[in-house]
């Protein structure tokens, strides 16, 4: 089973969202994104939902380098 996702937090500032992964800018939610992140985040896990909305997530179909051809 993979691990889970670690090391994004975030910071509101003003009307937008500011999602940092091991301290760097990942994505910058503005408006009604931002609204839909901040209820997503008190349903969920938040270092889950912030995986998600910045594509940091693994979904299950990579493969490891050693075996593309």
């Amino acid at each position: 089973m993979a691990t889970p996702p670690d090391g994004f937090d975030f910071s509101v500032r003003g009307d937008s969202i500011e999602i940092r992964h091991h301290g760097r800018v990942a994505a910058t939610l503005r408006k009604a994104a931002a609204q839909k992140f901040l209820a997503d985040v008190e349903r969920q896990d938040p270092q889950l939902v912030m995986a998600r909305v910045t594509g940091n997530y693994k979904r299950g179909n990579e493969r490891p380098a050693s075996r593309r051809r």
